[in-house]
């Protein structure tokens, strides 16, 4: 587990990277905050492949290092609007990411551009355009300075103090999928100096909420070693049965798939030997059914793919999404939530599968199968 200094650190970089505005393809504020992290750290190389993945690894070679490289993976970008053509007080803007259309109605939103950032107010929804949803919005104020490209983001309540740690929970715009960024930033930064940890690096994929667009693209270009493990951080909306604060989860499939069993197995067996020796330890392991994960992309390309993720509360900034669907509640948004200590408790979770993967002192699940057959194969004879 991080000290308390580290955690801090870590805390903050929560605060800052989740406040940052970010749509698919327009991921560059994001980019550049975790350019400059990498830079302050001469042990790290940061590259990029051809669609703007970004990839962190470290310069060092280990004697002897033969091991597969491990790689942590979570996406840039937040649903979001971006603008697409601005008349005088009238801005058009495409929603890229998935939102339930009640929401869009009168929403409220912020534009952020170079020089500032403007209010304006959702006047029409265009909810079957296509490739994305489109809105006409109204500007509350002269437009001076919007230009195409820019990005919009629901606006939330005045007296809301965005982000804020407030109770133990983190409340800010985008914690799908900022917050799991933050994580493997930290995991590298408390593994980049230890030995045997050469193998660990992070993979940060563009436009995962239009259709994994980056991690797929990275897959078709082969820029990811083929021989690599990927552990893919997400949040996934919190539901009864996986309540926040219950700690970080072994995500054992999704929407569409389950993930590589081998890789999702040692994960789960790594956690229950560790809350064993460490009782106080909170995680948890569901299917998570809500969505759809990087890691079925890259697992549908042949690699070895499973998930670790945080619950999350107003998924997708949506409030009450179930009553609001059904029509039993009105649309509101607000800002995405986690548990502080569900997220140090992913961080602490995933720098225990870099050290502990592959164990030689550890049996595998196939190794135990064997056992369990070669101790009781016997009541087969009877």
């Amino acid at each position: 587990m991080a000290h308390q200094g580290a955690q801090r650190t870590h805390e903050q970089w929560l605060l800052d990277l989740t406040n940052l505005p970010t749509a698919a393809g327009r991921e560059a504020r994001i980019l550049a905050w975790i350019a400059a992290w990498a830079s302050r750290r001469r042990n790290l190389s940061l590259t990029k492949d051809r669609a703007g993945n970004l990839f962190i690894t470290q310069r060092r070679h280990e004697q002897g290092g033969s091991r597969a490289p491990l790689f942590i993976t979570a996406h840039l970008d937040h649903p979001g609007f971006v603008v697409t053509a601005a008349r005088g007080s009238q801005l058009e803007l495409e929603f890229r990411g998935s939102v339930h259309d009640p929401y869009f109605q009168d929403a409220s939103l912020e534009i952020v551009s170079a020089r500032r950032s403007v209010g304006a107010r959702v006047v029409a929804l265009d909810a079957k355009a296509k490739p994305f949803k489109r809105v006409i919005a109204r500007l509350d104020e002269d437009g001076d300075g919007v230009q195409i490209g820019d990005i919009g983001r629901f606006r939330f309540a005045a007296d809301e103090r965005i982000p804020r740690i407030d109770a133990g929970l983190l409340h800010s715009y985008a914690c799908d999928d900022l917050a799991a960024v933050v994580a493997a930033l930290s995991v590298l930064d408390l593994l980049r100096m230890r030995a045997g940890m050469s193998h660990v690096g992070l993979l940060f994929t563009r436009a995962e909420e239009v259709g994994f667009v980056g991690a797929l693209a990275a897959c078709k270009a082969r820029s990811i070693p083929k021989r690599a493990r990927l552990i893919c951080l997400e949040n996934s909306r919190s539901f009864a049965e996986s309540p926040i604060g219950d700690g970080p989860i072994v995500r054992v499939g999704d929407r569409m798939s389950v993930f590589e069993p081998s890789l999702t197995n040692d994960i789960a067996l790594l956690m229950t030997e560790h809350q064993k020796k460490h009782p106080a330890f909170r995680w948890q392991r569901k299917l998570m059914p809500g969505g759809t994960c990087e890691a079925t992309a890259f697992s549908t390309y042949g690699y070895r793919s499973t998930c670790l993720c945080l619950p999350l509360g107003n998924y997708h900034n949506m409030i009450d999404i179930d009553q609001v669907v059904a029509g039993q509640r009105p649309a509101r948004v607000g800002p995405e939530y986690i548990s502080v200590a569900d997220f140090h408790g992913l961080v602490e979770l995933l720098v225990l599968c870099a050290e502990g993967l592959e164990s030689p002192t550890r049996p595998s699940l196939h190794a135990r199968m064997e056992q369990l057959l070669h101790d009781n194969r016997h009541v087969l004879d009877e």
